[in-house]
């Protein structure tokens, strides 16, 4: 006989209403007055499937996310298939209601909240186990339409998903209904996807000792599966400067565990599109920070040589990889209060991946002093096969001489080998007061939460791909879809600030000195619209010189906030986004392809000071114009943005 730790009826929680019954539950969670979003676990059949509904007051019931299967198959058995009781105990919180309901040898929590649902298994297992398969179904019909990002790959008509994992995870979105999703290729997530009005965004959290989550559509529906990587057998040094581990032969189950734990979150996120861009869910479903003190994590910003290919000019002084480069570049950043100076590709000895070999014309020791004494830290880029090898060594050698943090790279797996080494990574460089820039990395999972220090990921067609691709290609666009997707999963290393500044039609590639599509202010908006604690600025010191106020006021443009707030926006469109810091509110608007004019939603009278940053009246004709104006004592204000363009407003109190 089942035992429910509930009545068997609607039970009114602080924080929403329960409904259980002996083979289903559904956790509610309140919008408003009249909208409900709610998850429901039903296992009438014996196996068990999840949906997630929205219930508004006079209008019934709508389907989200159809019932879809999830379970896990084990060497100890299949979790979800072959039920036959369980038991419920409820979670009342303030953040979501919750349940747990137990079958035995495992669980399921379900969670809802204020922005989206999301489901988890929790294994009661003794003992060593491993999980064969993983089954995460997101059902939907075949005709909605969605934004996926596919896995860097050329499919043929013998496609193997298998081949398919070992990816940068950098794409940009297609959008394409559910059935002509091309079923042969693998993708990633986040994706969302248009179902009822709504936009739904699939995101999974706490990846931890567990591969991350693809998505493919096998049967050309509109059932999205989930695919995930077996575990790594003979991985072998090599690809590119020998900086990356090549998987030669895996596994034929995806993870190996022990005793009892958490698997990762699979969820959703509803709403609209500024619902998406607004949503934390992602950090809200990982694991509380595991760091007793996080006062010596410092973000900021970062003057960065490698995407402007140490592109000073008008100096003395050879520019390259040597000290007197650095020298250069600690001091412009000195001089503006920019945090960080990276020393990226370069600075070790090339081919040997090993990070206690470097190259004569680098002192590292040297630069730390220099640097320290104009209050910049130094941050050193790394590959992972060479950081990996001795990640406590390396920490605790670059710390002691004073090195603040990593950039490591070419990641470029999500399995779980990979997102083991991603969280040693993380606590072993917390135990040396180091950071970490994640690049060449999958999308962050929370990571972020439980270790402070894991401050940026990359996870994103960022602007690195504009030194090399072609005018066919529509960064605009994708500048104006990654808020409401990529973004909805965390801070991301796009590395912006272009000076060279030009629309797609005249844009054109060029390795050593790169530009943007785009104005300048579309440019200067990504600081405030996008979520990046550690934030580059990736053009040459010498080009930033020219312009000492556009850069001082870049510079000082903060890169964490006290509150954020999405006003309006459209996914591939535009957005306009307002966050505040202690003293000032910054209100941002990055723009694609047609031109708009915007309304801000505020009383500029309760400003003292308001500095504005927009396309100038001659941008269509040279992007990197821009102007600047100071004014006060207004009571509204519409700013326009040329296509590619954009603004940022800085408002004292």
């Amino acid at each position: 006989m089942r035992r429910v730790y509930a009545i068997f009826a609607l039970l009114l929680l602080s924080v929403g209403i329960v409904y259980c019954n002996d083979t289903r539950v559904c956790v509610k969670r309140y919008l408003n007055q009249f909208e409900v979003y709610s998850i429901a676990l039903d296992w009438s059949d014996g196996t068990l499937r999840w949906s997630a509904l929205r219930s508004i007051e006079n209008f019934g019931s709508q389907e989200i996310v159809a019932p879809s299967r999830l379970a896990m198959t084990t060497d100890k058995g299949v979790w979800g298939e072959g039920i036959v009781s369980a038991d419920v105990e409820l979670i009342d919180n303030d953040d979501y209601s919750g349940a747990i309901v137990d079958f035995g040898d495992y669980c399921v929590e379900l969670r809802a909240y204020n922005d989206g649902v999301a489901y988890r298994f929790i294994s009661e297992t003794e003992g060593d186990y491993i999980v064969i398969d993983e089954l995460a179904e997101f059902v939907f019909d075949e005709e909605n339409m969605a934004w996926v990002p596919y896995v860097n790959f050329k499919p043929d008509a013998t496609s193997d998903y298998s081949t398919q994992f070992y990816t940068s995870f950098e794409n940009t979105y297609d959008y394409v209904s559910l059935k002509d999703i091309d079923w042969r290729r693998l993708m990633f997530t986040p994706a969302v996807v248009e179902s009822n009005e709504l936009k739904v965004c699939i995101v999974e959290s706490n990846v931890e000792d567990y591969p991350g989550m693809f998505l493919s559509n096998r049967n050309q529906d509109g059932t999205l599966d989930t695919e995930f990587a077996t575990v790594p057998d003979v991985v072998e040094q090599g690809d590119y400067n020998m900086l990356q581990g090549v998987v030669k032969s895996r596994k034929p189950y995806i993870a190996e565990c022990s005793g009892k734990r958490t698997f990762p979150w699979r969820g959703v996120v509803i709403g609209n599109d500024t619902d998406l861009a607004n949503s934390n869910l992602v950090w809200k479903l990982a694991d509380e920070c595991r760091l007793e003190d996080t006062s010596w994590i410092k973000p900021g910003k970062v003057a960065w040589e490698w995407w402007n290919d140490w592109g000073l000019e008008g100096v003395d002084f050879t520019p390259g990889i040597n000290n007197e480069t650095y020298k250069y570049y600690i001091d412009f950043a000195s001089r503006y209060g920019i945090e960080y100076v990276i020393l990226d590709e370069g600075w070790s000895v090339k081919g040997e991946a090993d990070l206690m070999k470097v190259v004569p014309e680098i002192d590292i020791k040297e630069l730390v002093d220099y640097a320290a004494e104009r209050n910049v830290g130094i941050i050193l880029w790394a590959g992972y096969w060479a950081l990996q090898r001795d990640i406590e060594g390396l920490c605790k050698h670059y710390s002691e001489l004073g090195v603040k943090g990593w950039k490591v790279d070419f990641l470029d797996r999500d399995d779980q080998q990979m997102v083991r080494f991603v969280y040693d990574l993380a606590e072993i460089a917390a135990k040396y007061h180091m950071l970490v820039d994640y690049h060449g990395v999958y999308k962050p999972t929370g990571l972020q939460r439980t270790y402070p220090n894991a401050i940026n990921f990359e996870g994103v067609h960022g602007l690195e791909t504009m030194k090399w691709l072609g005018r066919e290609h529509d960064q605009i666009t994708y500048d104006v879809t990654i808020p409401f997707i990529r973004a909805v999963a965390g801070p991301m290393d796009y590395t912006p600030g272009a000076m060279r500044n030009a629309p797609r039609d005249t844009y054109t590639p060029d390795y050593s000195r790169p530009m943007s599509q785009g104005t300048r202010c579309h440019q200067l908006a990504m600081y405030v619209v996008y979520d990046q604690p550690l934030a580059m600025l990736c053009d040459s010191p010498t080009a930033y010189e020219q312009e000492p106020e556009y850069t001082q006021f870049l510079a000082e443009i903060p890169t964490v906030w006290n509150k954020t707030e999405v006003y309006e926006g459209e996914i591939g469109e535009y957005i306009v986004v307002a966050k505040e810091c202690e003293d000032a509110m910054y209100i941002a608007g990055l723009n694609g392809n047609v031109a708009r004019k915007v309304a801000i939603p505020i009383d500029f009278t309760e400003y003292s000071a308001v500095e504005i940053y927009k396309d100038s009246n001659d941008a269509k004709s040279n992007y990197t114009h821009l102007t600047i104006k100071r004014q006060g004592g207004m009571k509204s204000l519409k700013v326009p943005m040329d296509a590619g363009g954009g603004f940022v407003i800085k408002l004292k109190r």
